[in-house]
């Protein structure tokens, strides 16, 4: 069998709608759209056919979506809220398990204006406490105050969106890890952002949304007012490919995610036997291709290492790196084992087969390394 690539959280083929579109738009979509020429018009055309595409996808309107870098898209939704509210107060409320993007964007800002970042603690599962998050909220010197769609480490479904947070105080959503499969709450939130990867799109490609009557200013030096790509030239190709990837991926979701979710179960079903292993994250309301566990006194990068080898790419979402030799905090937060860590994420394309012989290997590999340490 072919070697299964199962860390689609950290790249996956573009989805078929979206290489059909790219080739396409590539030969139409190359001049600036901001140009008055013919192929200006051309290319303002295709980039405004992706816009609507996306707000209908998202259920948001065409005025409210931007297309820039996947991390451009975070910082300037976050932190573009921040800074319309200045002059209410410097301090930034996040749940502990955001996203590091999220978390390193929050604490510039804060350093930038003598604030605070406020992180509140989660759950076993790994999801935010309702209450402590709005109670932290209070005060009248919050900027904003951010919660991720769902983790990417644990799959938790996050309750963004159902926080009644004081007036005025905005919400930011960050979807990077899941967007495409779960839709954004319906109300609830000023600003999201997305990336095109969690649906089978560009990775050089995000979606910044921001609600129509919200309060923001561009934290970074140009327009005031959000633009495509900061205001660079755009890339209308990729946004286009990233719209086609996302309407094609909403219109089989209920197929693709009821089988991955079924994989999951058998995943988690027989992690959860091993011996002194430790299935995180929610177990329903959770992300449809996403599973962690923890296997005790092993290192997640030994465990990494020896499924490559047999055939089977996966990630370790905790364990210490070789730059930082720091835990996940998003395990830490949690309470949970910080070493010996797998994720495992299942591509659209994934087989029964590939996860049965994944899931065949697994007891005698975490088996062998234990004894290799004297276990």
């Amino acid at each position: 069998m072919a070697h299964a690539h199962l860390d689609a959280a950290a790249g996956a083929p573009l989805h078929p709608a979206a290489r059909e579109v790219l080739d396409a738009a590539l030969a139409r979509g190359y001049a600036d759209p901001r140009a008055l020429h013919g192929p200006g018009r051309d290319a303002r055309l295709l980039l405004d056919n992706a816009r609507e595409a996306v707000a209908d996808a998202l259920a948001v309107r065409r005025d409210e979506v931007w297309f820039t870098g996947p991390l451009d898209a975070v910082q300037r939704g976050l932190l573009g809220l921040a800074e319309a509210r200045l002059h209410r107060g410097a301090r930034l409320v996040v749940p502990s398990v955001e996203h590091a993007h999220v978390r390193h964007a929050a604490r510039w800002w804060a350093d930038r204006h003598d604030g605070q970042v406020h992180e509140v603690g989660v759950d076993s599962w790994g999801r935010a406490y309702d209450g402590d998050l709005v109670e932290s909220a209070i005060g009248g010197d919050v900027a904003v105050v951010a919660c991720q769609l769902a983790n990417h480490e644990v799959g938790t479904i996050q309750p963004a969106g159902r926080f009644e947070l004081p007036d005025g105080v905005p919400l930011f959503v960050d979807g990077s890890a899941s967007l495409g499969m779960i839709d954004l709450p319906e109300t609830g939130w000023s600003a999201a952002a997305g990336h095109a990867t969690s649906w089978g799109g560009p990775g050089s490609i995000g979606v910044l949304v921001v609600r129509r009557g919200t309060r923001w200013s561009n934290p970074f030096p140009g327009d005031p007012e959000p633009q495509d790509f900061g205001g660079a030239l755009p890339d209308v190709a990729g946004s286009l490919a990233a719209a086609a990837a996302l309407q094609a991926t909403l219109a089989e979701r209920a197929e693709v995610d009821g089988r991955r979710r079924g994989l999951v179960d058998r995943i988690r079903e027989v992690a959860a036997a091993l011996p002194d292993t430790e299935v995180v994250g929610d177990p329903v309301e959770r992300l449809p291709h996403l599973v962690t566990f923890s296997c005790l006194y092993l290192s997640g990068e030994a465990l990494v290492r020896e499924l490559d080898r047999a055939g089977f790419g996966v990630a370790s979402g905790s364990a210490c790196t070789a730059s930082t030799l720091e835990p996940s905090h998003v395990l830490a937060a949690m309470g949970a084992l910080t070493h010996g860590n797998v994720r495992i994420s299942l591509g659209r394309d994934v087989t029964e087969q590939q996860v049965e012989a994944l899931l065949a290997v697994l007891p005698e590999i975490v088996g062998r390394l234990r004894s290799e340490v004297g276990l």
